[in-house]
């Protein structure tokens, strides 16, 4: 039976074997295409999955709410089916607070954590609220109103006109009920804080410095939590510097990728 999950899967014929796969969790709401510089860096000398997460994408839409472990599950059935037994697990702004479930879940499969733009702590009253009223007005409205709004603070305002165009894309194209479903799991996320103490793989921290999502001040006490992790600010964008630095991003991300190499090698 064919993968729930629709996804990419690249580099698997020419990865090395002590090259660990890695695999990207996109945010919301966007889709696996935000990883398109990874892909394009990573996949000629290691395997790389990027999962359309359900509600996103080509994957199918299941209206409602979508908890964050329901995310997590698809993305464990969807690895086990592609017999991907180790990994690096990537994830920005959302999709990290799903790696974060994914660690809880499975997380003795997971060689190394890159936690990018997101934050561990459990949504607040007032928070809840939010998060369930845009829900419904995307229901009722759609996604371009709202992808109006919030472009100059997925990326910065003075981010590259390309990089701009294609955000604006992934969130006018995605899926309103499948948005809505996740704004309302999310808006029920359990403290992620308590596990993060527990995290014993190798973790990357990664924040744009003009994030205002997920501000560096969220990703120090996320390092101040994991055990043995790292931070990297990365200057000049905001809260997808996977996207609009993607040049640096890319540099600091290879450079804990070999260190988890290394590691498994060893």
């Amino acid at each position: 039976m064919a993968p729930f999950l629709a996804y990419e899967d690249k580099g698997a014929d020419s990865s090395p074997g002590n090259r660990v796969p890695l695999v990207l969790v996109h945010g919301h709401p966007f889709d696996h295409t935000m990883w398109t510089p990874q892909l394009a860096a990573f996949a000629p000398t290691r395997r790389v999955v990027a999962p359309d997460l359900r509600g996103y994408g080509a994957s199918p839409v299941t209206p409602g709410i979508t908890p964050l472990a329901r995310f997590a599950q698809d993305i464990e059935e969807l690895l086990d089916d592609l017999k991907v037994d180790a990994f690096v697990l990537a994830g920005l702004s959302m999709g990290g607070q799903i790696a974060m479930e994914c660690y809880a879940r499975f997380g003795d499969r997971v060689r190394g954590l890159v936690l990018a733009d997101t934050f561990p702590s459990p949504e607040t009253p007032a928070g809840r609220t939010a998060r369930n009223a845009m829900a419904d007005r995307l229901l009722r409205e759609g996604m371009r109103g709202y992808a109006d709004e919030v472009l100059d603070k997925m990326v910065a305002p003075y981010a590259a006109p390309d990089v701009k165009a294609h955000v604006h894309r992934m969130m006018t194209t995605a899926p309103p009920e499948g948005a809505a479903a996740a704004l309302r799991g999310r808006a029920e996320r359990p403290d992620y804080r308590p596990l993060l103490t527990r995290v014993t793989a190798p973790t990357l921290i990664v924040v744009g410095a003009d994030d205002e999502f997920t501000p560096v001040s969220d990703a120090r006490a996320m390092h101040a939590l994991v055990p043995d992790s790292v931070l990297k600010v990365i200057d000049g964008c905001a809260h997808m510097p996977n996207l609009e630095r993607a040049g640096e991003f890319n540099e600091v991300l290879g450079d804990f990728l070999s260190r988890v190499d290394t590691h498994a090698a060893g």
